[in-house]
Formats: structure tokens, sequence, C-alpha cells
């Protein structure tokens, strides 16, 4: 590894990211302990080297804020962050994905949208009209990190920074003045939210998250990582109970219920990351924050 390299990498931490969501969020709203900070706090790795940290919190609109980052000893750096709304809200889930080694950055930072923006433009409208320049001047900066497939674009706003970077200090520098700015404009959207009092409504809205948590916690890239760090049984529980909390209580639907065409013949899952065989390359919203790839079903 170059030496500039060894620096931005050793140099990195993923706690200031942390510490400032928890910051700025306490600006916005009073931050209560959730229940899975006692019961997920003792993790630790079998390697007794790799440090794993967990934070989560809930509040009045937000059912669950939580945090897992990962320090490994070779310089393996890792940071899933996300907010979820409670289901009186519309609001979208708050996502950073970051995945960082000597080589390489891997990074997705987006507002998902609780409901569909490609066909629903009043949703698009509300949330996301106003963020596109947003999403344009950090889309230039991060570009479009290639293929992508087609199901998971259902899940990802205009807005999304989905990019691949070598380690580079001016790329993260970049990186967490995105972080800031898209949290900064997801509290905004929080602090202007109205909880919503038609139970039909307030159903719909629980289905939705309880598909995206389904999608999730079954396509979870991080699943690999997690089971060499604390073994297989452990790796289920943190992403079912702690990273997606809320799939197995907040709906009994199951993945085949959600995504019938995953389904093999002996009913389970096909491990195959694309069903549909469409991916996208470059990124399919155009500056307008239109939809130009072709229909994702």
């Amino acid at each position: 590894m170059r030496p500039a390299m060894a620096e931005a990498t050793s140099s990195l931490t993923y706690q200031k990211y942390v510490q400032f969501a928890l910051e700025e969020t306490r600006k916005h709203t009073h931050l209560a302990p959730s229940a899975l900070q006692e019961r997920f706090r003792s993790l630790s790795a079998m390697d007794g080297r790799t440090q794993l940290q967990v934070q989560s919190f809930e509040s009045p609109k937000i059912r669950l804020l939580r945090s897992l980052s990962i320090e490994g000893s070779d310089g393996m750096q890792v940071l899933d962050f996300a907010i979820f709304p409670r289901a009186e809200f519309d609001l979208p889930i708050f996502c950073a994905n970051f995945f960082t080694t000597s080589a390489i950055n891997i990074v997705v930072l987006d507002l998902n949208p609780l409901h569909d923006v490609i066909s629903q433009h009043d949703y698009k409208k509300k949330y996301y009209t106003h963020l596109i320049p947003l999403g344009l001047k950090y889309g230039e900066l991060l570009p479009w990190g290639g293929r992508i497939t087609a199901e998971s674009m259902k899940f990802f706003s205009p807005i999304v920074i989905w990019t691949k970077f070598p380690a580079s200090e001016q790329k993260h520098h970049l990186l967490y003045s995105a972080f800031v700015d898209y949290l900064k404009s997801w509290l905004e959207l929080m602090d202007r939210a109205s909880g919503e009092t038609d139970a039909s409504r307030i159903m719909v809205n629980l289905e939705a998250q309880h598909k995206y948590l389904t999608w999730r916690a079954e396509k979870d890239p991080g699943h690999q990582v997690l089971r060499k760090l604390v073994g297989e049984t452990h790796a289920k529980e943190i992403i079912k109970s702690f990273l997606f909390s809320g799939v197995d209580e907040l709906g009994s639907r199951k993945f085949i219920d959600y995504f019938p065409e995953y389904k093999c013949d002996d009913g389970t899952v096909n491990q195959k990351r694309s069903m549909i065989g469409k991916s996208f390359q470059s990124r399919p919203w155009d500056t307008q924050g239109e939809f130009i790839g072709d229909s994702l079903s």
C-alpha cells in the first residue's frame, strides 16, 4: 500500500460521523436509548482485535436510530447508520452504508424512499424535488459506482450516492460533507412532518417499511463481514434484530411473500443478486430527478 493511501486509511474513523449525527439529531428532538442498546452493547469479534460499536435510540418521530461501526486491525472500517421513522410518518429512511479497506471505499448514502418515487410523483415532490440540486452536487463529486441491480434501485431515491473510490483524504472529506448535508436535510424533513391519523394510511406506511426491512435483512451485503467476525448465528441476529429491527415485529409477511420471483421450487429463497436480470451501469436518474431507466418490473 502506498504511503498516502496508508495514511488516508489509518486516519479514517467513522466515529466522528456517528458523533455528529447524534449531536445534530439532539438539536431537533429528544433521543431516548433504545432497548437494543443494552442487548447488543457487549458485541465482540472472535479475533479479539476488531472493534464493534453500536448505538440505538428512539424519539417521538423516530422508531429507531441505530448505528454499527466496525474498526479492524487490518484497516477495514465499516459504518452502517440508519434512521427509521415511526409508522405515523411517511418520511424516507436515512441510510448510510460505508465499507472501507486499504484499497477501496464502497459507499451508499441516501434518503431511501418509503414509497415508490418512480410512479408516485406526489411522494417524490413532497420529499425529493427540492433536494435534487444537493444530489447533483454530490453525484458529480462522488461519481456513480458502477453496475447495480434493478431490484435494489426500487429502494433508492433520485439523490442516492452510490460510489466507489480508492483511499483518499480528499474523498473522505467529501463523503463526510455529504453525510452532514444529507443528515441535515433529513432532519429538516422530520421537523416539518405531521403525523398521520388515518389508520389505513398508517398501515400503508407500516407495510412499506416492513417490506424495506425484509429486503434489506435478506440481501444485506454486510452479512459476510459479520459472519467472519462473530459467526453465522450472531451475524443473523445482528441483521434481523438490530440492523433491521422490526422485520419480525412490524409484519408477518416473509421475503417470498413480497418478492415471489425469488422463490425456488423447494420453497427456499434464490440467492441470485437479481432475478430481473437488469442492472444500471450509470445513474438512471436525469438532472431533473426523473427516472430514465426502463421499467424495473
